[in-house]
């Protein structure tokens, strides 16, 4: 029976010096505002407009890239100074010139045979007129006539020769024409492929080149990125959101100016992301008299991107750092008092949070590092933030 009592008396007694111990326990002491005034900078608030940016990133990529191929055959006469990887164009510059013999020959036997052809239907046209005069003096009407009386066949069978010679000379010329490889755009070679003494035949490729009349860049955006810009709509003559592309060249951090152009209009299964593609104007400032970017942007560079979203009106800027855990301020009352006020933000950047909720004109935010911000502690101006 002891053994059975003895572990109940043991917690009975446990439980009632419990009980002892949390009735004797002192109030805990309250953390009272010092009347000593604490020195604070502060910030006049003031509402006003915010255009919200939205930052990306990607690859500088050339608006349009082309293959050059051989369209004839030849041997390769004549190289561009141009025609080098790196080496810059404009539209309409030679930039390879094919032996042209073989082809000018095949000119001259198709514009001998337009000749031919020509006389041919000059002669079957006196025939055919000379037998409607024949076929008059019979004194009956035209429309009695058989065809091969009046020739008709054998003169249409002569328009017909000179229409197919006249079909090779234009092949002719245009094929001679092929012979010299023009550069489509202003431009950059990027690869090549054949030099002077290389014979090339029909599809064989010469090299590659790219337009540096303007770049392109795509733009990876979530949905939330989205709903902070003006979508872009098919047809939408609505000025389109401005871009700036920042990057480091040489060490030295470098801006550009671009703008959207347009959306692809698809979700990447991957990402879950659309693009927005921007454009760059030449991108090399090769352009005569542009006055575009002064520094080159050279394709393949990673750039980040910031463009101009939205704009929020009505908001206050508050500096990051002031914008405390819980969504709270501390502003500074008309009795030099601190108060804790919380705040809603509509967007943030790298500087400021931009407050649409909780604060009127004229608040006084305090902008300075406080060790604790007790409800009520007196303070003291000593200072305004720029």
């Amino acid at each position: 029976m002891k053994k059975v009592l003895m572990p109940v008396a043991v917690l009975a007694a446990a439980a009632a010096v419990s009980i002892i111990i949390t009735i004797l326990r002192p109030a805990p002491l309250k953390l009272e505002a010092p009347d000593t005034a604490v020195a604070v900078k502060t910030l006049r608030l003031y509402s006003q407009s915010a255009d919200l940016l939205v930052e990306s990133q990607g690859t500088v990529l050339p608006r349009t890239r082309t293959q050059l191929i051989s369209e004839v055959s030849g041997a390769v006469l004549a190289v561009s100074p141009q025609f080098v990887v790196g080496g810059t164009f404009k539209a309409g510059d030679v930039l390879l010139q094919l032996d042209p013999t073989d082809y000018e020959v095949a000119l001259q036997r198709a514009e001998a045979r337009l000749i031919s052809m020509n006389a041919q239907a000059t002669f079957e046209l006196a025939r055919a007129t000379q037998a409607q005069k024949e076929w008059a003096m019979t004194g009956r009407p035209a429309s009695e006539a058989p065809l091969l009386a009046l020739r008709e066949p054998y003169l249409a069978e002569a328009r017909a020769n000179v229409l197919q010679a006249e079909a090779e000379v234009k092949q002719a010329r245009l094929k001679l024409a092929r012979t010299t490889i023009r550069a489509p755009y202003l431009g950059m070679v990027s690869a090549k492929t054949v030099d002077i003494g290389r014979y090339v035949t029909v599809a064989t490729p010469l090299g590659e080149i790219f337009a540096i009349d303007s770049a392109e860049v795509r733009l990876p955006l979530t949905e939330k990125d989205l709903a902070r810009i003006d979508l872009i709509k098919h047809n939408d003559n609505a000025e389109l959101p401005a871009v700036t592309l920042n990057a480091t060249v040489a060490s030295q951090p470098m801006q550009w100016a671009a703008k959207i152009v347009r959306s692809e209009g698809v979700v990447d299964q991957l990402n879950r992301s659309q693009y927005l593609v921007a454009q760059i104007n030449d991108p090399y400032a090769v352009i005569s008299g542009s006055a575009g970017n002064s520094s080159p942007l050279l394709m393949g560079t990673f750039v980040r991107a910031e463009i101009v979203g939205k704009t929020i009106n009505n908001v206050y800027a508050i500096p990051r750092h002031a914008l405390m855990e819980g969504n709270r301020v501390a502003l500074v009352d008309s009795q030099q008092r601190l108060r804790l006020t919380p705040v809603e933000t509509a967007y943030g950047d790298d500087q400021f949070y931009y407050v649409n909720g909780g604060l009127v004109d004229g608040a006084e935010i305090i902008v300075s590092a406080m060790g604790a911000a007790i409800e009520g502690m007196l303070v003291r101006s000593v200072g305004s933030a720029n």
